[in-house]
């Protein structure tokens, strides 16, 4: 099996990191439910099965992306066997001592073979380089298989917000310490 090399963007990668396929494929969503009452507001999310399986749309066009990479505080690139497959984007902008990922892309054609899972990993040991204490993930509830992939790297589910991302679509959040 080819070993995954992680290693830090360069301005050349750019123009392939536009070019992967950012969209995916589920047959499971996190369905939000608020209760509200006099006084008390709850938030559940359950794990409900589509009838079918549907594309998803990934919430950011690909030219915000590209404005979006130079401002991150760092971009991990995977290669395989010297082709770039995947990405990670990482902020230390958005929470006090945190490593944000706010982009996981991995090619479509290599997907589920431990790319998203090597640059989780990289990006851990990037946020302890950086003196975070804490690696935030952050996923639409459409995106099954990212959700599945943090529970597996031992994440936990922190939180939400309603309406981030442009199309108004809900961003969920799940946390690791980093030590």
């Amino acid at each position: 099996m080819p070993e995954i090399e992680i290693r830090a963007a360069i301005a050349e990668d750019i123009p392939v990191l536009a070019e992967i396929d950012h969209n995916y494929t589920t047959e499971y969503v996190w369905q939000m439910e608020i209760q509200a009452a006099e006084k008390r507001v709850g938030v559940n999310f359950q794990e409900v099965r589509l009838p079918r399986s549907v594309r998803v749309d990934y919430p950011r066009q690909v030219s915000t992306l590209i404005e979006d990479w130079a401002n991150c505080s760092g971009v991990l690139v995977a290669l395989l066997d010297e082709d770039l497959v995947g990405y990670a984007s990482l902020r230390l902008d958005l929470a006090p001592r945190t490593t944000w990922m706010t982009d996981l892309a991995v090619r479509r054609r290599v997907r589920r073979q431990g790319i998203g899972s090597a640059l989780i990993l990289a990006a851990q040991e990037w946020g302890s380089e950086h003196n975070t204490r804490y690696l935030t993930l952050e996923m639409q509830p459409k995106n099954y298989p990212a959700i599945q992939l943090a529970h597996k790297l031992g994440f936990d589910f922190c939180g939400y917000n309603d309406r981030y991302y442009t199309n108004h679509d809900i961003a969920l959040f799940f946390t690791k310490p980093l030590r």
